[in-house]
């Protein structure tokens, strides 16, 4: 994913917390991928500039405070909060904001960017606006996740000999996160790219007769991936005995004998890179 297609999900998630919550004001940024500081990019409900391309560092105010610890963080008033340093003080205030929450966007232990909601008076902000946030926390990460994959299955195509079973190893674990992206549209294009994936690692036209249902697809992805049935589980969200029953099913259909077999055969079929 591109920087602009980032921007693109953090603003449908600060919309969807917006929406959600109740909050009038809401905004938040990533981590660019030169790393800390994080950069405020997206404000929805502000009437100031005040806080558009501020440089947030790690323990410094809430959201400093956030980054640090990789939880949310909350005040009830900000101008006086105790448990928070008070660098900026002066933006917050030219905005008028008072009870603030920060939520990190977190991504294999990393925090790669901050949610924050806020009102314009030093209420408590309740358990709904809490799940809101972190429920908009989570649609970035699941996109950046996304972003990160793509982007470690095309740096190694685009190189000098490209190693194509790396390529399907990156292939098979798409396909494994798909079914578990809540977001029907960012699921479908995740599909999409590994539509793409198939052409560019030239996968035969799919064979008459051979007809896939897409979690047996998914199954022998991850075992072309040299998972075991229990990793494979693991990755699909599955019971063991759930990924076998979708093994042998996809081995009937491809008239395979064993797991090799069934993988090979279904790269024949078009239905694997």
């Amino acid at each position: 994913m591109s920087e602009r297609i980032e921007a693109v999900e953090l603003r449908a998630a600060l919309v969807r917390l917006r929406r959600g919550s109740g909050l009038p004001v809401v905004f938040g940024g990533l981590v660019q991928d030169g790393g800390l500081p994080l950069r405020i990019a997206e404000l929805h409900g502000a009437v100031t500039p005040a806080l558009r391309g501020l440089t947030v560092s790690p323990g410094n105010g809430l959201g400093g405070k956030c980054l640090a610890l990789a939880r949310p963080c909350a005040v009830t008033d900000y101008p006086v909060a105790r448990h928070i340093t008070h660098e900026y003080d002066l933006p917050v205030s030219a905005e008028g904001l008072r009870s603030v929450i920060a939520v990190p966007v977190v991504v294999r232990r990393q925090v790669r960017g901050v949610l924050y909601g806020a009102l314009r008076d030093a209420l408590p902000l309740g358990e709904r606006v809490f799940d809101a946030a972190v429920a908009a926390a989570r649609d970035v990460e699941q996109a950046l996740v996304v972003r990160d994959e793509v982007r470690r299955l095309v740096e190694p195509a685009q190189a000098p000999g490209p190693s194509w079973e790396e390529v399907r190893h990156a292939y098979g674990e798409l396909r494994a996160m798909a079914p578990r992206v809540g977001d029907p549209e960012l699921r479908a294009r995740l599909l999409a790219v590994c539509g793409r994936l198939e052409s560019a690692a030239g996968a035969p036209p799919p064979v008459a007769g051979v007809a896939l249902t897409p979690r047996e697809t998914d199954v022998l992805a991850a075992v072309a991936s040299g998972a075991t049935n229990a990793a494979a589980a693991q990755r699909l969200g599955l019971r063991p005995e759930t990924v076998k029953g979708y093994l042998r099913s996809a081995m009937r259909k491809l008239g395979a004998h064993t797991r090799l077999e069934a993988v090979v055969a279904a790269r024949r079929a078009g239905a694997l890179p």
